[in-house]
């Protein structure tokens, strides 16, 4: 192609400006597109109709601008929008410290009343002062002994006497009922018993009876309360190999030693025995009717729920002979508030037997409660251990 002078340039340009397009131009005059689209400016060449490439190009270019830009305007409304309402948060946060300083307070004036009345219920049970429980069969959880034994029982009626006296502040407590609730010995009904006791059986209860004997002497030398003290023996106490039923108490060396300390305290006006030959006894506080026994009646296997299914249930069919506000029971070593019924623990605590079943962790405890005159039921304390 030859060299086109500008002037041979700018009449290709104008004869073929609206018939091509300007590639096909450029091409025609061997020069770029661009210098095209400025010659025809420069000759002042009306707009064409016909698209060309560029056309394309153009249009593409601004498309793609557009898109650009409302995306990013978009990013820039969620931005606002997040930022007004953290605004508006920080607003409502800020007024809520500006609150703070305008709290309202009132007086509440002590109570004028005068003092309720309550009567203490203590729960001893499952001492089992004979056991030996050596730590190395429990992993070092637990120790029992004889020398332990007589450090916990004294140990329960000053822990008794402290609760009693921080209660008598705020409320008039006249009377205690002391439940002594069975399996205060071990006894040698099982071959393996036999071999571990620190005690033979007649040692085990006179060791228990002077304990117990020794505790309530200390009650009423320091309090000022009347003690009922309700009598029940346990499955431990038997002097038979199994189990009696109806001649439960007759062959109970535990019954045999609930007599001789009412004996011992025969005469003192302050104090009152219940001795039943019956699986359970009654008392009435107030307009409360507290039933207590050992416990050993109502049947338990394991399961969901623990012991709460089997006692419920029991309960239920005990009430449709004589009804009780409330039951009271040892001897499955749980410490166990029912709402109408508790469950003492044991004084001994943990030991192999109770690991082998399976049975949960629990540090020795026995029971305090109260029964309010007007309030029925109320605080319910474990008696510990150190």
């Amino acid at each position: 192609m030859k060299n086109l002078t500008s002037k041979e340039i700018n009449q290709i340009i104008a004869d073929n400006w609206y018939s091509k397009k300007t590639i096909d131009i450029a091409l025609l005059i061997g020069r770029d597109p661009s210098v095209v689209r400025n010659r025809a400016k420069q000759m002042k060449l009306k707009p064409r109709v016909i698209e060309s490439e560029d056309n394309y190009e153009v249009s593409f270019s601004k498309e793609k601008e557009k898109k650009l830009s409302k995306s990013s305007h978009n990013k820039l409304e969620e931005k606002y929008k997040f930022l007004l309402e953290k605004n508006i948060d920080l607003e409502e946060k800020l007024k809520i410290l500006e609150r703070s300083d305008k709290i309202s307070t009132f007086t509440i004036k002590p109570s004028k009343s005068t003092k309720s009345e309550a009567t203490a219920i203590v729960l001893a049970s499952d001492w089992h002062v004979g056991e030996t429980v050596d730590p190395e069969t429990i992993g070092g959880v637990n120790q029992y002994n004889r020398l332990i034994a007589s450090a916990r029982g004294k140990e329960f009626f000053n822990n008794t006497l402290r609760i009693l006296k921080v209660f008598e502040k705020d409320i008039t407590i006249k009377h205690m009922v002391l439940a002594l609730l069975g399996d205060f010995i071990t006894n040698t009904i099982h071959e393996e018993l036999a071999e571990t006791n620190s005690m033979l059986p007649s040692d085990e209860i006179v060791f228990a009876q002077d304990l117990i004997a020794s505790g309530i002497q200390h009650l009423l030398d320091n309090t000022t309360v009347d003690i009922v003290v309700p009598c029940h023996s346990g499955n431990h106490g038997r002097m038979t190999k199994k189990q009696r039923i109806s001649s439960e108490a007759g062959n109970s060396l535990e019954f045999y030693m609930y007599q001789n300390i009412a004996w011992h305290f025969k005469g003192n006006k302050r104090i009152k025995f219940v001795i039943p030959r019956s699986y359970f006894s009654y008392i009435q506080v107030y307009d409360k009717i507290v039933r207590f026994s050992h416990g050993h009646h109502t049947q338990y296997g394991g399961g969901v729920g623990g012991i709460t299914i089997p006692i419920n249930k029991a309960i239920a069919q005990w009430n449709k002979t004589r009804r009780a506000d409330i039951d009271c029971f040892g001897h499955f070593h749980q410490f166990l508030d029912g709402g109408y019924w508790i469950c003492n623990g044991s004084m001994m605590g943990f030991n192999a037997y109770a690991e082998s079943i399976k049975a949960g962790f629990e540090k020795p405890k026995q029971c305090f409660f109260l029964i309010d005159k007007n309030r029925g039921k109320t605080v319910v304390a474990p008696i510990v251990f150190t």
